[in-house]
C-alpha cells in the first residue's frame, strides 16, 4: 500500500446481507470536509432485504463522496474517501472508482462525473481522465490505415499520398436526453436542440420538453383533444401525466420475486376456520392489568402467536422445510416465528428467534421490539433470515381473512383476521360473541391435509378456550 493509499482510505460498499450484490444509498449523514470517527454512521443504504446504517471504519476528514442519494451501488465499489491524516498537508487523493454504465444511465451520477446516456457516450469535458482502451469500431478506420501504412513501408512500397483533408465542419453536439424523453419530444414535435436543459450535467428532462411545447404552442389555439385510440391504448402523454410510476427496487423488488417463486414452486393449500374468541379477548384485557406484563404490548396477536407455538409443539411435523437439492424434508426443532410487517419500503417478514422457548412476557417484549424496529425501517437482514413459520395479521386492516402465500423456505403461514362482534350460538342460545376467521396455508409437498387440519384446529381450540395454553403446553 502506497503512502497515498494509507492516508486516503476508501470505504467500499459492504455486503450487509447474505450474498447481496448491490445496495441503494438512501441518505448521507456526512459531506466532504466533515470530520468522522471510527464507528460513526455515515449513510443509510437499502438492500433487497432491509435498510441498514453503515458505520465508518476510519478516523479523519471526508475527502470525497462518490455517489448521490438514490444511486444503486454494486458491493465492493468505493463510496467514500476519508483523509486519515488531514494535518499532513495537501496531497492528491486517489481517483474515484468508476460507476457501472448501467447506473450512470438510469441513476444520479457520482460527483465530478457527467451523465452517460444510451447511445451518447460521455459529453465533452475539460476534466483530465485516465486513458481508456479504444472501443471496437470507434477508431477502426484510423487504426487500419496506420497498420497498412506501416506494412507498405516495410515492403518497400511507397504509401499512397493522403487525400487532402476536407475542411473541418463544426458539428452540433447531440442533446442529452433519455430515450423516453426523446420519444416524448418526437411525439410533441419538439426539436431537442431548441430545448434548454435543466437536468444534471445538461440532461433534458420530461419537464423541459413540456415547457418547450407550451412555449411554442399558439396562445389562442386550444389544445387538441387526445385521440380516443391513444387514450384507449394508454399511449397518450395525457394518460401518462395522470399516472404515478414507482420504481421496483430494494425490498419491494425482492419481495415480489420471492412471492412469485413461492407461489409457483410450493403447491399451496389453504384451510379456513371461524372461531369464537370471546374468552381470548377477555384474557387480553386481564393481561393488560397484570403487573408481570407492565410496559409490554399486549394484544390479540400475542395470544395467537402463543397458540400457534403450542400447536406446533403438538404437531412438530408442520415446522419443516422442503430441500429440493437433497430431496429431503428438514424438520426444525426450533421455531423462528415470522411476523409479516408492512413498511413504507414494502412487506418484510422479520422473525423472533427460538420463539418456542420464550415465556409470554418474553414473547410480548420480542413482538413489540420487532414491530417498532420494522416501522422505523431499521430491521437488520439477519432478523429476516432463517424463519420457519409466519403469521400475517390482516385483521388490523379490517379484513376477515385471506389466502396467504408462504414465505420462501417455510411450510406454513397463518392469517389472523379481524375480530368482530357477531351472532353466535353459545350454550344453546344465539348471543353476540367476538368472532374471527383464521386461514392456514401450507406446502402440500410435506404437509398433508390431516396435519394441516390438526394444526389449524388446535389453534382455534386454544383461542376458544385459552386455558389450554396452560394445559396443552
Amino acid at each position: 500500500m502506497t503512502a497515498t493509499e494509507q492516508r486516503f482510505r476508501e470505504f467500499k460498499m459492504p455486503d450487509v446481507g447474505e450474498g447481496l450484490t448491490e445496495a441503494e444509498i438512501l441518505k448521507w449523514y456526512v459531506r466532504p470536509g466533515d470530520t468522522v470517527t471510527d464507528g460513526q454512521v455515515i449513510c443509510e443504504v437499502e438492500t433487497a432485504k432491509a435498510a441498514v446504517e453503515l458505520p465508518c471504519p476510519y478516523d479523519g476528514v471526508v475527502q470525497a463522496v462518490h455517489f448521490d442519494e438514490g444511486v444503486t451501488v454494486d458491493v465492493g465499489t468505493s463510496i467514500i474517501v476519508v483523509d486519515t491524516y488531514p494535518g499532513a498537508g495537501p496531497a492528491e487523493a486517489p481517483a474515484a472508482q468508476a460507476a457501472p454504465a448501467a447506473e450512470a444511465e438510469e441513476e444520479a451520477e457520482p460527483q465530478g462525473r457527467q451523465a452517460v446516456l444510451v447511445g451518447y457516450g460521455a459529453a465533452p469535458s475539460s476534466t483530465k481522465r485516465r486513458a481508456r482502451k479504444p472501443q471496437p469500431g470507434a477508431a477502426a478506420e484510423p487504426a487500419a490505415a496506420a497498420v497498412q501504412a506501416e506494412l507498405n513501408g516495410h515492403a518497400g512500397t511507397p504509401a499512397a499520398p493522403a487525400a487532402p483533408a476536407a475542411p473541418a465542419v463544426p458539428t452540433a453536439e447531440r442533446p442529452l436526453a433519455k430515450p423516453p424523453v426523446r420519444k416524448l419530444a418526437k411525439d410533441l414535435g419538439i426539436d431537442l436542440a431548441t430545448v434548454t436543459p435543466t437536468g444534471p450535467d445538461g440532461v433534458i428532462t420530461r419537464e423541459d420538453v413540456h415547457a418547450a411545447a407550451s412555449a411554442t404552442a399558439p396562445a389562442a389555439q386550444a389544445p387538441a383533444p387526445a385521440p380516443a385510440a391513444a387514450v384507449a391504448t394508454g399511449g397518450s402523454e395525457a394518460v401518462r401525466a395522470r399516472e404515478t410510476r414507482i420504481p421496483i427496487k430494494g425490498v419491494r423488488k425482492a419481495t415480489a420475486q420471492a412471492m412469485v417463486n413461492s407461489a409457483f414452486t410450493a403447491p399451496h393449500v389453504t384451510e379456513f376456520i371461524t372461531v369464537d374468541v370471546t374468552r381470548t379477548m377477555k384474557l387480553v384485557q386481564e393481561l393488560k392489568q397484570d403487573p408481570d406484563m407492565a410496559g409490554l404490548r399486549v394484544n390479540p396477536l400475542l395470544l395467537v402467536a402463543k397458540a400457534l407455538l403450542v400447536a406446533i409443539k403438538r404437531n412438530p411435523e408442520i415446522n419443516a422445510a422442503w430441500d429440493e437439492e437433497n430431496q429431503e424434508i428438514v424438520r426444525k426443532d426450533y421455531v423462528n416465528l415470522g411476523i409479516a410487517a408492512a413498511t413504507p419500503r414494502g412487506l418484510i417478514v422479520p422473525n423472533i428467534k427460538d420463539a418456542e422457548a420464550k415465556t409470554l412476557p418474553q414473547l410480548a417484549a420480542a413482538l413489540g421490539e420487532l414491530v417498532a424496529t420494522a416501522r422505523e425501517g431499521k430491521t437488520a437482514p439477519g432478523d429476516m433470515a432463517g424463519g420457519t413459520v409466519t403469521i400475517t395479521n390482516v385483521g388490523v386492516f379490517g379484513v376477515d381473512t385471506g389466502t396467504p402465500i408462504l414465505n420462501p423456505g417455510e411450510s406454513a403461514i397463518l392469517a389472523f383476521g379481524a375480530v368482530k362482534l357477531q351472532p353466535w350460538v353459545h350454550k344453546g342460545k344465539v348471543k353476540p360473541r367476538q368472532v374471527t376467521t383464521l386461514a392456514l396455508s401450507f406446502d402440500h409437498r410435506l404437509v398433508d391435509g390431516e396435519l394441516g387440519s390438526k394444526v389449524l384446529a388446535d389453534i382455534a381450540a386454544i383461542l376458544e378456550h385459552p386455558k389450554r395454553l396452560i394445559t396443552w403446553a
